[in-house]
């Protein structure tokens, strides 16, 4: 594994853990839809588990699938094209710095992003209606797989990224790397996801993180100013 690849699965990583106020805002709904959609009788913890395992599993698999496929391309541009490596980790490295700048709440012009995805999303968006109420695991896992392609501007950031990588194996793991950070967010649920969005959303946290996203995206860029 390259250092360049080791930093990038860091990063994307902890973009994953830093966006996590983002994510349940764009997926809680669907969390506490898989969890209330059951009986009152049915609502015990290892069911309550095994769904939100399922769909956590299906959503990284979507999101490992895209980063195969960007990373695919990557490649063949770099094949392709003189020089488009070297602009590709910059639009990487600016992806980065808007995502530092939405987390940070300096500006939102990423969000603007996410309608990239809507027309893809009004087709695949149906599908998932169809698999509700979820009564089993194959259901979620299935519905997570679906809601993976939920336009996201944090995921298309890191899009960005495994294109940048030149491979369809390092985006895959790229995004691995994301959905893993998004995890810890997206598996709690009642009170304890309330107080850990809370405690996401507040000003200091959120400054901090976007500080350390923007100093992972400057070190990123030393090796295009030559300085590493």
């Amino acid at each position: 594994m390259t250092e360049l690849l080791a930093a990038g699965l860091l990063t994307a990583f902890i973009a994953g853990l830093l966006g996590g106020g983002h994510c349940i805002g764009m997926c809680g709904g669907i969390v506490s839809a898989l969890s209330f959609a059951l009986p009152p009788s049915q609502r015990h913890p290892l069911r309550i588990a095994s769904l939100m395992l399922s769909y956590n599993l299906g959503r990284i698999g979507s999101y490992m699938l895209a980063g195969m496929l960007a990373g695919g391309l990557g490649q063949l541009l770099i094949n392709q094209l003189v020089g488009i490596r070297l602009v590709l980790s910059w639009l990487a490295v600016i992806m980065l710095l808007l995502m530092a700048s939405y987390i940070g709440q300096w500006w939102n012009g990423l969000t603007r992003v996410e309608a990239l995805g809507k027309h893809l999303w009004r087709w695949l968006e149906p599908l998932s209606r169809r698999l509700m109420p979820v009564q089993h695991a194959g259901q979620a896992l299935v519905i997570g797989g679906i809601w993976g392609w939920l336009p996201c501007g944090l995921v298309y950031s890191m899009l960005l990224l495994a294109l940048s990588s030149g491979s369809s194996l390092n985006g895959a793991l790229l995004l691995l790397a994301f959905g893993l950070g998004t995890l810890p967010t997206l598996l709690v649920t009642g009170a304890l996801a309330r107080q850990l969005t809370g405690l996401l959303r507040q000003p200091l946290w959120r400054q901090l993180s976007a500080i350390l996203l923007v100093a992972f995206a400057l070190w990123m860029a030393l090796p295009l100013f030559g300085l590493k």
